[in-house]
């Protein structure tokens, strides 16, 4: 397996070992179990990424905990597990929204047909819960379940939803705060859990994880109208072929009733490639960017305004602040 390509923030940079170790543990994860199921998954890992939510779990366990044993041991499965999670999600994304290509390379629905995914995905989760078993801790298990019920959830919530011109603010936020915030927030605290911080701050560490997954889900819905394709790997407007209305489109709605004769007319590449550029210079798409700020200070605000026992605020502050930095 590749070590993934992570944009470590300065201040976590002596957690390098540590996300290093990680990639091993994931590795470890699928290998052994037959090569229908192991092949496929090890290729999904192999493709990298940000790796965000290990290092997440890192960042929000009390320092003292990542150099002693046994708990550095149930970090580490933590680690692996969300990461397990994630990318069973993935796989999983990829075939309901028929995608061929994931970090530049064919996905597995694409390369092996959709009975290999489903299997992938599964396997992939399985995996999770069987790594996360070697925390010894129950309630570690409850809460990595409960998020993957939410990611599920979400992911039903926005196939519901798909050409809803109708949606909500607050429809389209209980979608990313299920389908994408959840897992943030349970690595978060999952990090602070099994490394020996208190209620208090396993709750603003989650809290903190919230947040930053709102912040990342819309800026990633902004980047889809009004990113590059060379910046982001992709082209533009994947959500308007998906029919998925997310929150620039909602305020464009909201501000200029006529966006929503012309989302519903978008129904070839030149005129959703127009819709776009139409979309980026729009105010809606300023005050999505507004919201998400928003939910960046209120992520900073959890774990600099009150205790996190131990836990390393200047790297997850640099985390939220890099979401920031992914749109600009």
């Amino acid at each position: 397996m590749t070590s993934a390509a992570q944009p470590v923030p300065r201040a976590a940079a002596a957690l390098l070992p540590l996300l290093a170790e990680c990639e091993g543990r994931l590795a470890g994860a699928v290998a052994g179990h037959g090569r229908e199921l192991a092949d496929p998954a090890a290729a999904t890992l192999s493709a990298g990424g940000k790796r965000v939510r290990p290092l997440l779990v890192f960042c929000a366990a009390p320092s003292d905990a990542l150099g002693d044993g046994e708990r550095r041991e149930a970090l580490m499965a933590a680690a692996a597990a969300v990461e397990l999670v994630h990318m069973a999600t993935l796989v999983h994304d990829d075939l309901l929204d028929g995608a061929t290509l994931r970090r530049g390379r064919p996905t597995v629905a694409a390369s092996l047909g959709a009975a290999r995914a489903i299997g992938t995905g599964d396997f992939l989760f399985a995996r999770a819960f069987g790594v996360l078993t070697e925390a010894g801790r129950a309630d570690a298990v409850q809460h990595l379940a409960s998020a993957a019920l939410d990611l599920s959830q979400g992911e039903m919530d926005q196939n519901r939803a798909a050409f809803d011109l109708d949606l909500t603010e607050d429809a389209y936020l209980a979608r990313c705060r299920r389908k994408t915030a959840a897992l943030f927030a349970a690595a978060c605290r999952l990090g602070a859990l099994v490394g020996g911080a208190g209620p208090e701050a396993q709750a603003r560490l989650a809290m903190f994880g919230d947040n930053v997954g709102l912040a990342f889900q819309i800026f990633d819905d902004i980047l889809d109208i009004a990113g590059s394709p060379a910046a982001t790997g992709k082209r533009r407007g994947t959500d308007l072929r998906d029919g998925t209305v997310t929150l620039p489109m909602v305020l464009a709605m909201r501000l200029d009733p006529a966006v929503r004769a012309e989302l519903a007319a978008a129904d070839s590449e030149e005129s959703r490639e127009a819709l776009c550029d139409r979309l980026a210079d729009h105010p809606g798409l300023a005050e999505a960017r507004r919201r998400a700020l928003a939910f960046v200070a209120d992520a900073r605000a959890a774990v600099t305004d009150g205790p996190t026992d131990g836990a390393d605020v200047a790297a997850l502050v640099e985390i939220a602040d890099g979401v920031v930095d992914r749109y600009s």
